[in-house]
């Protein structure tokens, strides 16, 4: 697949099989496909998450940070490789840390550096960031593997 970059939600999900509610990437601003990308979400002030986390404070659960670093991780992981069907399902999230809160309106830069990229197997270090301030760093690990139908 040829991508120029930046791309937006069309080619994400040509991609990613994710589909609303659940895609949690905007844009890929720049991607060297399975060594590192950057990527954006728009954190939509209307979703329905904020009426309960938390009431008169809300903020992006950490949980929905992971999983938008992963989807960001797997996207670079999945556009170099000519495998249709193959998935990345994840493995392990080690040294997660939250460092600043995600709160509607806000733009969250995902950042993701493969460190081991096998046939099998997907290893990223991952960032999330809110202008310059850290929301979140870990190591994330994937497993690839055609999805079973």
């Amino acid at each position: 697949m040829d991508i120029s970059y930046p791309c937006g939600r069309d080619v994400i999900e040509q991609v990613l099989p994710h589909r609303d509610p659940f895609v949690w990437v905007s844009r890929v601003v720049a991607c060297e496909p399975g060594v590192s990308i950057t990527a954006e979400l728009d954190v939509d002030p209307k979703l329905p998450l904020f009426a309960g986390h938390f009431p008169g404070h809300p903020v992006l659960p950490g949980v929905i940070i992971m999983e938008a670093l992963a989807q960001t991780a797997s996207f670079c992981a999945l556009v170099g490789r000519d495998e249709p069907g193959v998935l990345g399902f994840f493995a392990g999230i080690d040294k997660a840390k939250f460092r600043n809160q995600v709160q509607p309106g806000d733009t969250l830069t995902l950042k993701a550096t493969i460190t081991r990229n096998s046939s099998r197997m997907v290893v990223a270090d991952v960032e999330a960031l809110v202008g310059d301030k850290v929301a979140a760093t870990a190591t994330q690990k994937y497993v690839m593997a055609k999805a079973e139908q």
